[in-house]
């Protein structure tokens, strides 16, 4: 299976671990409760959908790779201690709490959340001396005499064989107290992953072409070399940063994360051509439906574009011209012959491009939602204020009592949200991106509020603290909605732009794939639609309708 299918087989396994009875106990006990072992290749994600399961299910993690561990941590150190057998005294060895098990305590202590999963990663890679309390952790769930608390399940990895020299073989016993998952690398699940996290655009299209690219080993005289998904999306991460700082991108960079120099010289070349592409094509003017001629341009009131040569004027009255990509038939026919990597790098720069959009609607509606939530608190706060001292313009002291809210509840979140790192909890990137973006505009608020209230007098009063607070939510949200409507005119641009080069042919269909199979562009569209992709949609369904019912017809003539 895939990462993705593994990801909900172990969902799966933590809802049937953690089921109780009408008792309250566990209805699979827990020495029935067998550990999973995920066997896979390196580098394919195992540790990340950890994170994810753990988080999904409101439960807590703690993560280890176990071959950076000694007998002695794993299994505590041996002291001396007393103790009493037939009334006659006895020095008798006992350990310390393991290393491991202690730290499951820790995170329950810190969090309060008692149910969790043990990860222990390249569990069949463990030294010599270590390979016996493996086997019996794996058995018995105790790292010497201490056991891994109720609530908490075990769930392994180890590299088959042929990726790992160090890998050792479980004997039957052992595996039979196991549940084994093998999983397979597959492009197919990491396109659904990478349009999430968001990983660049010329990664993607690279793959798209050469997917067999996606992951490879190979052992040759020189030594061994690999391209992992781990590699490609740590790339990525490296690319978006260099091209924000305008750093170089080439071969010398692409091969320290992909450690086969023939993948990471192809890429490299590939990169400078996706670079080409975007100059060439003018993606920002594609978006702003500035590709139109004059005579054709659609109307800006429309909606759909302003595609006009002219603006309508400047400040001073003076015509101002926009420069524009004229489509003629010489240039249309131009991108028609052009070969298919080409096409398909141009559906990538246009996909990328709205995802960005797309993703930021997102991340703004959740950024609002967030701050909505915290100024019902101050509101509360605020009207509990005045309804106990009426008279607040005459108190000085609460002048400054809804920016200093604001600011308490913002160290509250970023506290819980660094607790929540410190103690090992999954947190995603959008998750404390969110929290981030929303604590630094609210405390921008506060600061605000401050100096107002140091100027306005009329600003001492509750009521009119949170009118200025309503305004200034009220803003953002307006701000949230014009961004909502660019991304969807930005939409129909795009598919005017497609329309009218290629038409409803196989580049229409691809990018109408792509878009629905982001994860973005997909809950953009769920959550606000676009009337030129659903009228897209039904055409070519409608065309592959006619299409086989037009073969099935020359099937029965036949």
């Amino acid at each position: 299976m895939n990462i993705k299918e593994a990801k909900e087989v172990i969902i799966h396994a933590v809802q049937a671990y953690l089921d109780k009875d009408e008792t309250g106990a566990y209805t699979i006990p827990t020495e029935r409760q067998r550990p999973l072992l995920l066997m896979g290749p390196p580098g394919i994600g195992k540790t990340a959908i950890m994170e994810q399961v753990a988080q999904e299910c409101g439960i807590g993690l703690v993560s280890y790779t176990i071959t950076h561990h000694t007998r002695q941590s794993a299994i505590g150190l041996p002291f001396i201690s007393k103790k009493q057998y037939g009334k006659k005294d006895y020095s008798v060895t006992e350990y310390t709490m393991s290393e491991i098990i202690a730290a499951v305590y820790d995170q329950i202590e810190t969090t309060g959340v008692q149910e969790g999963i043990l990860f222990l990663d390249e569990i069949n890679c463990v030294s010599e001396t270590l390979a016996p309390t493996m086997l019996q952790f794996l058995q018995y769930k105790t790292f010497g005499t201490h056991r891994v608390p109720d609530g908490f399940i075990i769930v392994t990895a180890g590299n088959p064989p042929q990726y790992n020299k160090s890998v050792r073989d479980f004997d039957i016993v052992t595996l039979d107290r196991l549940r084994r998952i093998d999983i397979e690398e597959d492009f197919a699940a990491f396109r659904e992953y990478a349009s999430r996290v968001g990983i660049h655009g010329s990664v993607m299209a690279y793959l798209g072409i050469r997917s067999n690219h996606f992951y490879s080993i190979r052992t040759e005289v020189e030594g061994r070399h690999f391209v992992t998904a781990r590699g490609w999306e740590d790339l990525s991460r490296t690319i978006q940063v260099h091209e924000k700082r305008k750093l170089p991108v080439d071969e010398q960079l692409a091969v320290q994360f992909l450690q086969d120099p023939e993948i990471a010289r192809s890429f490299a070349a590939y990169y400078d051509l996706y670079k080409k592409y975007r100059d060439i094509y003018r993606v920002p003017d594609i978006l702003d439906g500035r590709f139109f001629g004059q005579e054709d341009a659609p109307d800006s009131a429309s909606g759909t574009g302003q595609g006009d040569a002219a603006d309508a004027g400047n400040a001073s009255g003076t015509p101002q011209v926009r420069e524009v990509l004229l489509l003629d038939p010489i240039r249309v026919q131009e991108m028609q012959d052009a070969p298919f990597d080409e096409k398909l790098s141009l559906i990538s720069l246009l996909i990328d491009a709205l995802n960005q959009s797309f993703a930021a609607c997102a991340q703004e509606k959740a950024v609002q939602g967030l701050i909505m939530q915290e100024m019902s608190h101050v509101r509360r706060v605020l009207k509990s204020a005045e309804e106990l001292n009426p008279d607040a313009e005459k108190n000085s002291a609460d002048r400054n009592l809804a920016a200093d809210t604001i600011s308490e509840e913002c160290s509250r979140i970023l506290r819980s949200l660094q607790t929540k790192k410190d103690a090992g909890l999954p947190v995603s990137r959008e998750e404390e991106r969110t929290q981030r973006l929303a604590c630094k505009a609210m405390n921008t608020l506060a600061g605000e509020l401050r100096i107002s209230a140091a100027k306005d007098s009329a600003l001492f009063s509750a009521r009119a603290q949170y009118g200025r607070i309503k305004e200034w939510f009220a803003g953002r949200e307006k701000e949230r909605q014009a961004a909502v409507r660019e991304a969807d005119e930005h939409l129909t641009n795009v598919f005017r732009f497609l329309s009218r080069v290629y038409g409803e042919g196989q580049e229409m269909v691809l990018f109408l794939t792509e878009l629905s199979a982001g994860y973005h562009s997909l809950r953009f569209l769920n959550e606000h639609g676009n009337e030129s992709y659903f009228r897209l949609n039904r055409l070519l369904l409608l065309r592959d309708d006619k299409n086989t019912l037009r073969n099935e017809v020359i099937s029965l003539m036949e």
